[in-house]
């Protein structure tokens, strides 16, 4: 899988832009605060439909202007798709081949995009959120009844949660009906903590593999999921995790409206890293980090092309500058001839050049950018 060519419309700094790329290695280079990473979201965008920096949309469309308009052309191995978004303010709307798609999740997964940022190296240390954020990112893209759920769960949660708030500030007295949202979030929550599990699983053997290669099978890496109701096992079915789940919220249903908030559940649930069985939130280096959100990244690439049969375009957002020479040269080696890469850099210093040996070049300067022809 590849995109042959990107066209922008006033988004972010971008007035208008039409450029094509190189199937296999493309670096963008310019100084901050230029539109490098402003690049690097236009193609994850054109990807999810979502941003990995804002969840904000309108942030998206350049000061002063109506909408927002992105477009590319996507190579598969088989077919060629040509994607369209367009923004406003009063929301998003998606093509695929000319043809308006009513749903969002239809869209998504026509092109497969996986982003590796600074940010990225907190995803060991950082907060829970991240990691289900990233757990909701990734695999959304890649199934679509995921991203489904996982938009069904976020709206009944909200509902569930504004009636625990009325409840507990006694606006409301029906605890029936508490009773039938709590069911229907459980049923929703069981179809995602189910597909989170097996693809924790597959995201786990694939890791493993990669951090024992960067690390010269020094370090053994496990990744878990860690689910906030703790009967829920590895092996569950969507019925058994359905049962627990919803036994949770009766359990809790005293606590919960004293709180006004939905205390178990996916949107409370997280990802646990181990480092030769010690939990690497807690023992970790920096080193070690920077392995672990490497291997992780690597897994993902494995992950989609098992999945969907196709390699996924790889985003690197100044992230080689982190990186040190042998995590650099690992991340090379492993997606060489696999995935189409794109790097943004301030230099080309950092590049280890016997692996990137014919890379095609772009400058970016105050959101305009030039293609380096020799």
């Amino acid at each position: 899988m590849y995109l042959e060519n990107l066209a922008l419309k006033d988004f972010r700094n971008f007035s208008t832009l039409q450029t094509d790329f190189d199937p296999q290695i493309n670096i963008f280079l310019g100084q901050n605060a230029q539109g490098k990473t402003n690049l690097l979201e236009a193609i994850y965008f054109l990807a999810l439909t979502r941003s990995h920096r804002t969840s904000t949309d309108k942030e998206l469309i350049r000061f002063g202007s109506k909408y927002a308009g992105l477009q590319g052309k996507v190579h598969k191995s088989q077919v060629e798709v040509e994607l369209k978004l367009r923004l406003s303010p009063k929301g998003k709307k998606a093509w695929i081949n000319r043809l308006e798609q009513k749903k969002l999740s239809k869209y998504v997964g026509q092109m497969n995009a996986i982003l590796f940022s600074p940010e990225d190296l907190a995803l060991v240390k950082g907060a829970p959120a991240l990691r289900r954020r990233f757990m909701d990112l990734e695999f959304g893209q890649i199934n679509a009844e995921y991203l489904y759920f996982s938009s069904q769960y976020r709206q009944v949660l909200q509902q569930k949660n504004n009636y625990l708030k009325q409840l507990s500030l006694g606006k409301a007295k029906d605890k029936i009906f508490l009773d039938v949202l709590s069911d229907q979030l459980a049923g929703i929550a069981a179809e995602i903590i189910y597909r989170r599990l097996n693809f924790v699983k597959l995201l786990n053997s694939y890791a493993h593999d990669a951090h024992s290669q960067i690390s010269a099978n020094k370090e053994q890496l496990e990744i878990y999921y860690r689910p906030s109701i703790n009967e829920i096992e590895a092996g569950d079915q969507v019925d058994e995790i359905y049962h627990k789940v919803l036994d949770s919220f009766h359990k809790n249903k005293a606590n919960e409206i004293r709180k006004g908030t939905t205390l178990t559940g996916p949107h409370r649930d997280d990802l646990l890293f181990k480092i030769n069985g010690k939990n690497a939130h807690d023992y970790a280096s920096q080193g070690q980090q920077r392995t672990i959100a490497l291997s992780i990244k690597l897994a993902e690439i494995q992950l989609v092309h098992h999945l969907t049969n196709e390699y996924p375009i790889l985003l690197l957002d100044d992230v080689m500058s982190e990186l040190d020479h042998n995590r650099q040269s690992s991340l090379l080696n492993y997606i060489h001839g696999k995935t189409q890469t794109f790097i943004t850099t301030t230099d080309l210093e950092g590049i280890s050049w016997e692996v990137v040996k014919t890379p095609r070049i772009y400058y970016i300067k105050s959101g305009i950018i030039t293609k380096e022809e020799n």
